[in-house]
Formats: C-alpha cells, structure tokens, sequence
C-alpha cells in the first residue's frame, strides 16, 4: 500500500527534518508514528500526500510514485484528519462533509446519502446534526465530524495528525474506543501521529519509533515492549521494563486497584461531577456490598442527563469482567470483547477488587520494577 525508499526531507536553510528512511505500510494497517518534538514523525506523514515534498527518495501508494500523482487529486484521495479538526465555521456539519465529494464531482443525492451514512457511521443523528454549525458542537462532536470528512470520499488511506490531543480525558478516551472500531469494520489504512506512548500502544498495530529524522524501530507494541532495538526506543517507551510470560502473570499483579464505584441511586450530575474529578470515562457500579452490579458509561450520562433520575437507568452489564484468578492473558484476551476498553477484577463473591484498562493493559504488563533496577 505505501512504501518509503530512502527518503530525506531537507528545508532551505539546510535543516534535514527525516534522514533516509525506508519502512512499508501494508493494506488495512493502523501504523502509528511517534517521537519526541522535532524528531520528524509529522513531516513523515504529510510527505505521503505532498503537503510536504519529499527532497529525496520514493514515496510509493500502490506502487506508484506519489511525484507522479497532481497533487490537487492526491490530496482528495487520501483522508486527513488534524488535532484543530479544521471544519469551516460558516458551513455546515453536511456542507462540511460534502467538500470532497463535490470537489471530485459526485452528483448531490449521492453526496446526501454519503454525509447521512458518515455521520450514523461517528454516532451523530443526520436529523439532528447535519443543518448545524461546527460552534455548536462539542470539541468531541467536532473531531468526530472531522473524522467523517476525511471518509467522505471513501479514501483507502487516512492520515491523522494527533488528531485527539486538545480534547478531554473523557472524549478523548472515547474516540480512540471509537476510531479503533471504525478501523476494524473499514479496514482502512491509517497513519496516525501522536506524542502520547500510551496512545500509540492502544491505537497501533505497528509503531515507529522516529528520533533526530532517523526511524529507530518500527514494530508491534508487543516488541517494542520486548525487544527494544535502540537504547533511545527503552528510554522512550521506559527504561528498565521487563515482561513477564502473560500466561503465568496474575491478573491482580497488572489490575489497578484504585477502582471508581458509585451506587446505582447516584443522580447523573453527580455521577458526572465524581467522573470528571476522577477524570474517568465510566463509572463501576456497584450494590452496598461493593458487588458488581454493572457500568455506566459518561458517553451515556450526558447524552440522557435531563431524562433520567438515577444512574441505573443507563446501567449496562459489567461484560466481560475477571475473577481474581485469572492471568494476564485472559485479560489479553477479553480486551477485544470489552466495548468499554476495561474488565473489571473481582473476587469469588463478586466483590469489585481492580480493574484492567486497555490503555494501562500493556504498559502494566511491561513495568514491573525490580529492586536492583529502581536502585539503579
């Protein structure tokens, strides 16, 4: 799908922003570019559609160069997706979305069918947001209309420039949930830079570790975890990390035990004030045995906050939770199956006693200190 021979990106005053780098990026892929300020990771990406010309080497998309495309329509078949999302103030949400599709000329019932099937697509309601002005969207609603642009023309490619950094924990936390889905049911080709590891380990199938203009390493979360290659990638991704065989690991030795809880009679703004404090995206509840009764997401709070008098009226079931004597590969293993992106861990009789998120899943796994080591 793309491939990168030995290309360098050299400005004017002589400044080399990438250094001969070679890697390839396979159809249907979700590659994430990270790296420390100035190390070249998003230069790399908008060298793929030309908003930065490469100065030497071969960009290739399907094996073509990418020189040989006008870059007008190279740009319109690649998707993108930015951290300030872009959208034009004085359109639309549907006007918005419709500007590929115009600029390539499809006909106005096909661009309304389009818009109406991209915004069911992000979990926006086309009756409800597609007559609407970007200023009155939440900076969540707007990302995801921004990602629903760069699909409009149905790019086999998207790029995505740290497109979640600005937002909250919640929402942000929310559209990586939501952006992994997408990718798994469009199997769409995403590069996607960012500054923030844990991102990069929850998001990618692969990450490239870029430094100075040089990619260090590119591989799967696992390895690079494993087998970092470069004394920069273990300092990065953080020093002196070891992994232990999951199947052997307890999961009470990688859960958090720091667990938020909430009683099913709690009112939703107060549910609301105890999640932003705690700057969470779901709340366990719990009877008042501290048995595990469900989950309640903030997506679903505030989407019925003037319907509903308590939180169990929201209340979904706590699936797939562990016992506490599971291992860590069971916990691998039912991540996929969680649409909340954590298990709750409980006890023999049902008692809540941790909690396993996908974000932390990983880097848990990857951090347990010795004493020699936190000596060092």
């Amino acid at each position: 799908m793309l491939r990168f021979e030995n290309v360098s990106k050299v400005y004017d005053d002589g400044f080399q922003a990438v250094k001969s780098i070679s890697f390839e990026i396979q159809q249907g892929e979700f590659l994430v570019l990270i790296g420390p300020s100035g190390s070249g990771k998003t230069t790399t990406m908008k060298m793929i559609n030309r908003m930065e010309p490469h100065t030497s080497g071969t960009i290739y998309i399907d094996g073509k160069d990418n020189n040989t495309y006008n870059a007008s329509e190279l740009r319109r078949s690649i998707g993108y997706v930015i951290q300030q999302i872009g959208l034009f103030p004085h359109y639309t949400i549907e006007k918005n979305i419709a500007i590929v599709p115009q600029l390539k000329g499809w006909n106005p019932k096909e661009i309304k069918a389009r818009v109406d099937e991209l915004l069911e697509l992000v979990g926006l309601n086309p009756e409800v947001f597609a007559n609407r002005y970007p200023k009155e969207l939440s900076g969540g609603q707007q990302q995801r209309i921004g990602i629903a642009r760069a699909l409009a023309s149905n790019p086999d490619i998207i790029l995505m420039d740290e497109p979640f950094s600005a937002l909250d924990p919640i929402t942000r936390d929310q559209l990586q949930g939501e952006l992994i889905t997408l990718h798994k049911k469009l199997n769409k080709t995403i590069v996607f830079v960012t500054h923030d590891m844990d991102e990069a380990l929850k998001m990618g199938d692969r990450i490239a570790i870029m430094k100075d203009g040089k990619l260090l390493q590119l591989d799967t979360p696992e390895k690079l975890l494993h087998e970092p290659a470069h004394g920069f990638v273990e300092e990065f991704i953080g020093k002196h990390r070891i992994i232990q065989n999951p199947e052997l690991m307890p999961v009470i030795d990688i859960m958090s035990e720091t667990v938020v809880t909430s009683l099913p009679q709690r009112s939703p703004e107060k549910a609301l004030a105890l999640i932003r404090q705690r700057k969470i995206t779901n709340l366990i509840v719990v009877d008042e045995e501290n048995k595990l009764l469900g989950i309640v997401s903030a997506y679903d709070v505030i989407k019925q906050l003037n319907d509903i008098q308590t939180i169990d009226e929201v209340l979904l079931p706590a699936e797939p939770f562990l016992f506490d004597s599971a291992t860590a590969k069971d916990a691998i293993i039912m991540m996929d199956e969680s649409p909340y992106g954590m298990i709750p861990v409980v006890d023999e009789r049902k008692k809540v006693v941790g909690l396993v998120t996908r974000g932390s899943l990983l880097s848990a796994m990857s951090s347990q200190w010795t004493d020699s080591e936190v000596a060092e």
